[in-house]
């Protein structure tokens, strides 16, 4: 009998791809999109710069027509507000910087869509992530390696998955280039086959935090004080949802040299500006740690860390310290370590596993 799977199809070229390979390689398929929030309701418009427009659904529902395979839309606007967009904003208001894509994997793009599935009884779920699962008979996990093209990978954002999920997911695209899954939608003639990646964050409108949150969400972010790292008042800020570590343009300064966001402290409601060396350091500390290749980190652990998405990996120690929580110890120390970001733990091409920087 052949295996089930309800393949997540954004409207994209990537989602498109994985279902004709699916098909291909002998699986009852079906479509299933994402309904997870109205575009009128954020203020977004531009269709490049979103993932769940009505031009996408209507995208996905043609290629589905064009397979000859069933189409479901599924509405998770309530929990994609409470569980991305809400905490997306709680987080900025308490001067953190999180990645809500990764809260997406984590609580609807998997474990909603899964459940879903289960419903409706199929045995595996697919997208069209840019990584890849194996099971290792030796340690009876399943792991999440890297994609073989690594300038499209995207392993950083699924370090949430847990065993149950990848168990349960498959990504055909894992193993391909972007150019090759292009050349595929063409060949097809898939509606969707030069149609651009989506950029930024899909609920905000052209990566325009500070406006979102504020007129949108009605974020309260009072003015307040840019300080030294001595506490030397230097001028006012906006509001700290305006500012994120490293950031060196828009501040509104004059101080005669270059100047950068430090920190942000919001108790106090100021924004520390410093130099570019106060921004290094050699440590940092993660919670919500969600470990894939190990059950746990006995003592410590070698291992290459990213703290951001489009970042090379770099060489550092894991130290298992109290409450579940992951030291990293960084061989060099790092430029702009940010929390609220997530930071992924590789051993060469498998995700160790990943959390929250603190």
């Amino acid at each position: 009998m052949k295996k089930k799977v309800m393949v997540a199809m954004s409207g994209g070229v990537d989602s498109s791809v994985a279902a004709v390979l699916l098909r291909d390689q002998g699986y009852d398929i079906c479509g299933a999109t994402l309904k997870l929030f109205s575009n009128d309701d954020i203020d977004v418009c531009d269709r490049k710069r979103t993932c769940c427009s009505l031009e996408d659904v209507e995208d996905a529902r043609r290629v589905c027509y064009k397979l000859g395979i069933e189409h479901f839309v599924f509405n998770f606007k309530d929990t994609f507000k409470e569980e991305v967009i809400n905490k997306f904003a709680n987080n900025y208001e308490m001067g953190n910087t999180p990645n809500p894509c990764i809260d997406c994997n984590r609580y609807i793009k998997f474990s909603k869509l899964i459940q879903r599935a289960v419903l409706m009884e199929k045995d595996y779920i697919a997208t069209g992530h840019y990584a890849q699962i194996e099971f290792d008979k030796a340690s009876g996990r399943y792991l999440l390696k890297k994609a073989v093209d690594l300038s499209k990978d995207q392993s950083y954002v699924l370090y949430v998955l847990t065993q149950d999920d990848l168990s349960r997911t498959l990504l055909p695209l894992g193993g391909m280039l972007k150019t090759e899954v292009r050349k595929i939608a063409e060949e097809r003639n898939l509606i969707n086959a030069r149609k651009p990646d989506s950029q930024d964050i899909c609920f905000v409108k052209d990566g325009d935090y500070g406006n979102f949150l504020e007129n949108v969400m009605e974020v309260n972010s009072p003015k307040g004080k840019f300080i030294d790292t001595k506490g030397n008042v230097l001028g006012e800020h906006k509001g700290i949802i305006h500012y994120t570590i490293g950031q060196r343009k828009g501040l509104g300064l004059s101080l005669g040299k270059p100047a950068f966001v430090i920190s942000k402290n919001k108790d106090k409601n100021t924004v520390t500006i410093g130099n570019e060396e106060e921004l290094y350091t050699n440590r940092l500390i993660a919670h919500d740690v969600n470990l894939i290749a190990v059950d746990r980190i006995q003592s410590s652990m070698k291992a290459t860390v990213k703290t951001r998405y489009s970042q090379k990996e770099t060489p550092a120690t894991l130290h298992q310290i109290e409450d579940g929580k992951i030291l990293v110890e960084f061989k060099e120390k790092q430029r702009a370590v940010t929390p609220g970001q997530a930071t992924v733990f590789y051993d060469g091409d498998i995700v160790i596993g990943g959390g929250t920087i603190i």
